[in-house]
């Protein structure tokens, strides 16, 4: 018997290619902290701490409103919450993902899986190349075994065992004493492919952030958009873009169309536009909706949001037109109560003493509560409404400073006045002169433009994640022996024979490989059947036995 005849069975069940654990570093290795939390970083366990604290903090970014997103809504939920929004705010709560605290471990994750995966790969390879392990000593205390015995040569009995199992795609590998066998390396496989399909998930969301470009911008009806920095409301470029990288188109918003049920709820948007890829490019119609969005080569055009933009007229107290525009109002409800600010700093004399801001609250639905006054009962404009309160001064748009379309600066401005809610087509004269009247209602989308160079990277990482957990899943590793032995004649005339004894180990799915165990002992029984009845020795240990040799 041979020195790998009586190999350790922990050495030959061992079917994991995770890294054996460290020997401990030597006393007076000035750097041995430092390579015991490189250890504990690159560990699977603080992988999977990890990949959970990263699913943990982008919790927040699915309930609250994100700036890159729908930063309309985000300054509705600071107006909202005056208190509590500040705070948020300075947790970065509205920017999760470009948060300082996201990015430590985003990066974390990155450098742990890749820490990980290095030796791994390196031992699967290996694993790869490295035959199945010699027969163990003694394959009755495997988990399952059995034993035969044939009058058939023991050559013949050992090339029909390896040949059965070849046909079921074992790996396998023929020795003196007999054959060892292996299954199901593909499992590891997966495994790594799954681990690095995740890495380059990573690598993707890490290009987008790096040479990617997000954009929105609130387009009224009838009004139109190009694609260019200056357009935009609001604008996150990746820290490497370069402007010259924004692919060029424009559009105009010709309808915006929302459907609702009787209860309210939204069943559709749609924004009807009319595009071109360039200023001298011939123009095509196109239906924006809720993940349908206008690609144009890498940019995305999406709609994010909608509101209503009433149409208003202000007149001075000489009669002449200060303002003809819609204004765009923010929604702060279902049936989106919305919040208007208006701004007319051509009424009144040059030195702007006299001009005119309003503040006010559209209704797209009007009813009046006794509680809380004039309120929605409904998101769609059916009997629409605005009520606005008046003030006169200075908006201070002429000291060169910008300032929010959304907000009035109150500091040098008095209120003269609250109006009736008014209808479309009413007007209400201002004390002290000028007028405001309602001409009509409009409506507003707010557009995102994406462009993300790392989407292919992170779509085809995503195939790999799937693919690597299904081969993870689906295939178990397990090992084979079948021992062949030669018992020559004895000297009482017993006939020479064969005697074949079968081992198996699975670490997983023990269960369906006791199935398996024994379709593959009945077809080596019907290649190398037992010569006399009674001579089968079917032997199941038991737990407390334990596969020790």
């Amino acid at each position: 018997m041979t020195v790998q005849d009586t190999a350790p069975v922990e050495d030959a069940t061992r079917l994991s290619t995770a890294p054996a654990p460290p020997a401990p570093a030597r006393r007076g290795v000035r750097l041995g902290a430092l390579r015991q939390a490189w250890r504990q970083l690159t560990s699977m366990r603080t992988a999977l701490l990890l990949l959970f604290l990263l699913a943990l903090a982008s919790i927040p970014g699915g309930f609250l409103p994100q700036r890159g997103q729908n930063p309309v809504e985000v300054q509705a939920y600071l107006d909202r919450h005056p208190d509590l929004g500040p705070v948020l705010d300075r947790l970065y709560l509205f920017d999760v993902f470009a948060a300082p605290w996201f990015a430590a471990v985003y990066l974390l994750l990155f450098v742990s899986l890749v820490g990980c995966l290095v030796p791994r790969i390196r031992l699967h390879a290996r694993a790869l190349r490295t035959p199945p392990p010699a027969l163990p000593a003694r394959l009755s205390r495997l988990p399952l075994s059995e034993r035969w015995e044939t009058d058939r040569p023991a050559d013949e009995v050992r090339a029909a065992a390896r040949a059965a199992l070849r046909r079921g795609r074992w790996r396998t590998v023929a020795r003196p004493e007999g054959v060892s066998a292996e299954k199901g390396y593909l499992r590891e496989t997966g495994n790594l492919v799954f681990h690095l399909s995740l890495v380059g998930l990573l690598v993707g969301v890490a290009a987008g952030a790096l040479y990617g470009f997000k954009g929105s911008v609130l387009v009224k009806e009838g009004e139109g958009f190009a694609n260019a920095v200056l357009s935009y409301d609001d604008v996150t470029p990746g820290r490497r873009f370069d402007d010259s990288a924004l692919v060029p188109f424009n559009f105009t918003l010709e309808d915006f169309l929302a459907t609702y049920d009787d209860q309210g709820r939204a069943s559709e948007f749609q924004a009807d536009i009319a595009w071109a890829a360039g200023p001298d490019s011939p123009s095509a119609p196109f239906r924006v909706r809720v993940n349908h969005p206008l690609q144009v080569g890498d940019a995305k055009l999406y709609l994010i949001g909608h509101g209503y933009a009433p149409h208003v007229v202000v007149r001075d107290a000489d009669g002449e037109v200060a303002l003809d525009q819609t204004v765009p109002c923010l929604p702060q409800d279902t049936n989106f109560v919305s919040t208007c600010t208006i701004k007319a700093p051509n009424a009144g004399p040059l030195d702007g003493s006299g001009q005119l801001g309003f503040e006010g609250v559209f209704t797209p639905t009007t009813a009046l509560n006794p509680d809380t006054g004039v309120t929605s009962t409904f998101p769609d404009a059916t009997d629409p409404g605005l009520t606005v309160g008046a003030f006169r001064g200075n908006l201070g748009t002429d000291a060169g400073l910008s300032q929010s379309v959304y907000e009035l600066d109150r500091d040098d401005m008095e209120q003269v006045g609250s109006s009736p809610t008014l209808s479309p087509g009413e007007t209400w004269e201002l004390p002290g002169g000028g007028s405001l009247e309602f001409v009509g209602v409009e409506e507003w989308a707010t557009f995102q433009v994406t462009q993300d160079p790392g989407k292919w990277i992170a779509l085809w990482a995503s195939v790999g994640i799937v693919a690597g957990l299904l081969l993870s899943l689906g295939i178990r590793r397990r090992r084979l022996w079948v021992r062949v032995a030669e018992v020559p004649a004895g000297s009482d005339g017993t006939p020479a024979r064969t005697v074949v004894e079968v081992g198996g180990l699975a670490r997983t799915a023990p269960d369906a490989f006791e199935a398996e165990f024994a379709e593959l002992t009945a077809r080596l029984r019907e290649r190398a059947a037992p010569a006399r009845p009674g001579t089968d020795v079917p032997h199941h240990p038991t737990h407390e036995e334990g596969p020790r040799g």
